[in-house]
């Protein structure tokens, strides 16, 4: 006869394991321990097979039951209820194992040696803040163009247009990785080109009026702190290399005899030159019986075995009184950029070579690091003493930009 609900409540445990018999197959198996375990005998391919049911009380006689007619089913199907419960569990686990977090930190760790650790440090705080906590534990396969919009929307709700844009950028980064690794089909920030709303771009400050540099310069010479912040307002604006690339600047990249500083490129990992005019070198020669012992030309106040702080440079222009919508530290590449082509007339490749900009040929290869070395040694040379020149005449109160090259 069929089990009631009274009969599978009042199974006491005995010395050994015992079957209650249902019906079509299945039966109630309980253990000395007291355990109540729905089980179906079936036979497939010519083979004595069980199936587990679940366990009472959380699987009821009725719910045991439908499990029981969804397993006949699929053997009327040819399908094994075995077996695809075993597929089931194994989708599941990868499902766990494939979520948009694991191929996200996946990809991540893959890409973070080849990045500054500026960038990785800034990509990691944006995944953990505006990712991981809305998609991060679901499967990367099931996330579509909706919902990643609604993630990107809740950063576009706090004004942060630009972060959404980034964000949006690293995800389908994320996807791409996943669907060149089999994890997901394709990659739904696509499908959501143009549903942001566009940041306004703006520029960074940055003085390129001739007039305007002479008393600028004069202000970063008279600074009253650090002697390391000092020398380092002085030293930026003849080298123009990135704000990053100055603070991190090391002694060993330094060639005092060629007047050369030779590193790698923050953007690229490539190799870089700067050369080094006559009033940089005196720079790093008053610098260096104060610094040289350390790896960093421009150490940290703190440790000489740190840079100097990405807000050092930044931090002495404001308390000189000049304006984050005057100059920031980007800002001398700007000024090197505009001047030295409409005031000083020299090769705009130079120019570009000199910014560690990506230049090609007409062929579209890329010109190595040395091209156009010695010409850029003199164009050094010529922006340093147009510098001194425009300093010089705004002490006079007489501005007159002076031609070179």
């Amino acid at each position: 006869m069929p089990l009631t609900d009274q009969n599978v409540k009042q199974a006491k445990p005995r010395d050994k394991t015992y079957r209650l018999t249902d019906e079509k197959g299945m039966y109630l198996e309980v253990t000395p321990a007291g355990g109540k375990y729905w089980r179906l005998k079936y036979r497939y391919g010519g083979k004595e097979k069980r199936l587990a049911l679940g366990v009472y009380p959380a699987i009821s006689l009725k719910k045991a039951r439908e499990k029981r007619e969804e397993a006949r089913l699929m053997l009327s199907d040819g399908i094994d209820p075995s077996a695809h419960k075993q597929i089931q569990k194994l989708t599941a686990a990868t499902a766990t194992q494939n979520t948009f977090e694991a191929i996200a930190l996946e990809w991540f760790a893959k890409e973070k040696p080849g990045w500054a650790e500026s960038h990785w440090s800034r990509i990691q705080r944006m995944m953990k803040r505006d990712l991981f906590p809305y998609i991060g534990a679901r499967p990367i396969a099931e996330i579509g163009a909706p919902e990643l919009l609604a993630v990107l929307r809740k950063i576009e709700s706090r004004g942060a247009l630009e972060s959404a844009k980034r964000t949006k950028q690293i995800a389908g980064q994320v996807f791409r990785y996943g669907v060149a690794t089999g994890r997901c089909e394709r990659d739904p920030s696509q499908d959501i080109t143009g549903a942001l709303a566009n940041p306004v771009k703006t520029h960074r400050a940055a003085v390129t009026d001739p007039k305007l540099v002479g008393p600028l310069l004069n202000a970063l010479d008279g600074y009253q702190g650090s002697t390391v912040v000092a020398c380092a307002l002085r030293f930026a604006p003849l080298t123009f290399v990135r704000p990053g690339e100055l603070r991190t600047a090391k002694w060993a990249d330094i060639d005092f005899d060629k007047a050369e500083w030779r590193f790698l490129v923050t953007k690229t990992k490539t190799e870089h030159i700067v050369p080094l005019s006559r009033q940089a070198l005196e720079i790093l020669e008053e610098l260096h019986p104060l610094t040289g012992r350390s790896e960093y030309v421009f150490p940290s106040a703190r440790s000489p075995r740190r840079p100097m702080s990405d807000n050092a440079v930044l931090s002495a222009m404001r308390r000189m009184a000049i304006g984050k919508d005057e100059m920031c530290g980007h800002g001398f590449r700007a000024m090197a950029r505009t001047i030295l082509d409409e005031e000083l007339n020299f090769r705009t490749d130079w120019i570009e070579h000199q910014l560690a900009h990506a230049v090609k040929d007409v062929h579209g290869r890329a010109y190595n690091r040395t091209a156009h070395l010695p010409q850029r040694k003199k164009m050094m040379q010529a922006w340093a003493d147009y510098l001194d020149n425009l300093k010089a005449q705004a002490v006079n109160n007489n501005v007159i930009p002076a031609k070179f090259g």
